[in-house]
């Protein structure tokens, strides 16, 4: 019998996609009734989506080749095979992308756009089976001699092996509190980089160190209080945990480790981790657009870096959902300065409701005190960019805006080389705009921020910029002072990034100059 894996998602390592400037994802428009929600129900009809009536193989390589066509299109992602070929007019990426993995191994072309995406609850009606495992054949005396202790090879033999940047931990108690220090051996961001979560006797603490990933993970052998706090000492680059016993005993041990403890590897090779946050409020911003604050359990404390998204995910017709979404500040430039315990207690989510999206409508009806599942931060953006720039320049369309709200301002409180942010701001009509007042408030406030709005569908009173994004528009917009450093940022639907980043280039910045956000 087949070892089926559980349809959780998104799959392991999930990440948005953040591409490099000029390579982003190509959508299609589907045909009507081929919306995602049109997919769950024709997988929820009984139509069987494989041809095997229900039955599940093992497949070789022999025979996933023999399915290479339109109409008979198998692939494989990590082990698993699924056939597509009821999928693809349902793509947004088209036919052609999924044709690439037709009839081989799909995970890499898979990985490289979207490993963030629900492939195994989407799916899970297409699963053939498992790809048959491959027998490694290892033919006595033909073993690649050992080679000498390093010991032997002398003091001369090759440089000193190099320094160890693997964090450790260490722990100590009092009558009251068990204290995990972490020594992450690197300077830390002010508000701090852990994420921990303490639910049901299971502490989970996972320090996020760039693109890597350091993780602590046991099942404590006593009772503690449902809180958690972390302190940081971001100079020498410490990290301390603490959890209030129940009763005041001494522990011999921190427990049993759980999976993944004490782990260090890449980010993107981890699972996506959920917790439960609950909606605490929910305001207006524009008529379609939200303002979600959704505050933390005491046993959690999560901050997320700018230019970053966190998943949210709900269960709708039976079928997980799971979408990304960049958090904003409570405002564009709030009164009280972060601090560490704040921002990692609460979160605030802009959300555009579609009214025939996947998740936006559940949650537009979500009441207070209703919970929703939240992922750990994801995306490789790092505030490393930024350094010694002096000139900010912000395209952002639409939604495109979110993850340039705290952009603007980090850059504005904390980069002493700013000179200038600028933002050029595309929406469809005045009553799109996000946060209009508080922008024009910031310029007149901000000598150092200045912001245009362009509106594609103006009313005849606008006297702003009217159109799309082209080239004439960003001649005067994108300029490089002498003894500058620039960088473009660029977010909103994919036709209009693509646009932004080939007319940026034109204007002869760099790709190094550029980034673009990915949905």
């Amino acid at each position: 019998m087949l070892n089926v894996p559980s349809q959780s998602f998104p799959a392991v390592g999930s990440q948005q996609r953040v591409a490099p400037a000029g390579q982003s994802r190509n959508k299609v428009a589907l045909k009507p009734g081929h919306s995602l929600m049109d997919w769950i129900r024709l997988t929820k009809s009984g139509r069987d989506m494989t041809g095997l009536r229900g039955r599940l193989i093992e497949v070789t390589e022999e025979e996933l080749r023999k399915h290479n066509t339109k109409n008979d299109c198998w692939t494989s992602i990590r082990g698993m095979v699924y056939n597509i070929t009821a999928y693809m007019d349902f793509h947004p990426g088209g036919e052609e992308e999924l044709m690439r993995a037709a009839g081989i191994d799909g995970t890499d072309l898979f990985d490289q756009v979207h490993r963030w995406v629900n492939y195994e609850s989407m799916l899970k009606e297409c699963l053939v089976g498992r790809m048959a495992t491959k027998v490694t054949v290892v033919t006595k005396g033909l073993a690649p001699p050992s080679l000498p202790p390093p010991a032997s090879l002398g003091p001369a033999a090759g440089p000193p092996p190099p320094k160890d940047t693997r964090p450790r931990y260490d722990w100590f108690q009092t009558d009251a509190t068990v204290n995990i220090v972490v020594y992450t051996k690197r300077k830390l961001p002010a508000v701090g980089s852990a994420v921990v979560d303490l639910h049901n006797g299971a502490l989970r603490i996972e320090v996020v160190l760039g693109k890597l990933s350091y993780l602590l993970h046991w099942c404590l052998p006593h009772e503690v209080e449902e809180r958690v706090g972390v302190h940081t000492a971001s100079a020498v680059g410490k990290i301390q945990v603490v959890v209030w016993k129940k009763a005041k005993s001494k522990w011999t041990e921190l427990g049993e480790h759980l999976d993944a403890h004490n782990t260090f590897e890449r980010r993107r090779d981890r699972g996506v981790f959920y917790r439960q946050c609950v909606l605490v409020s929910k305001t207006e911003v524009t008529h379609d657009t939200r303002l979600l604050t959704l505050r933390l359990a005491p046993s959690t404390h999560m901050h997320v870096p700018v230019g970053t998204h966190v998943y949210l995910k709900g269960t709708l017709a039976d079928s997980e959902v799971v979408k990304p979404y960049t958090p904003v500040d409570s405002a564009l430039l709030p009164e009280a300065p972060p601090t560490e315990g704040s921002e990692a207690s609460h979160l605030f989510l802009m959300v555009k409701i579609y009214p025939d999206g996947a998740l936006t409508p559940h949650l537009d009806t979500l009441n207070i005190g209703e919970a929703v599942c939240v992922s750990s931060p994801e995306g490789p953006f790092s505030l490393r960019l930024l350094r010694g720039v002096t000139h900010l320049y912000l395209l952002a369309a639409g939604t495109g805006f979110t993850p340039m709200a705290r952009l603007i301002r980090h850059a504005l409180t904390d980069l002493p080389t700013l000179r200038k942010s600028k933002l050029m701001f595309f929406n469809r009509k005045e009553g799109d705009i996000l946060w209009l007042t508080q922008l024009d408030q910031l310029a007149v406030k901000e000598n150092r921020f200045e912001v245009e709005y362009v509106l594609s569908e103006p009313s005849d009173s606008w006297t702003g910029q009217r159109g799309r994004i082209q080239a004439s528009m960003l001649t005067d917009f994108l300029v490089r002072p002498e003894d500058s450093k620039c960088l473009v940022c660029v977010c909103g639907p994919t036709a209009f990034t693509e646009l932004a980043v080939r007319l940026i280039k034109e204007l002869n910045f760099s790709d190094e100059e550029i980034h673009a956000f990915q949905g």
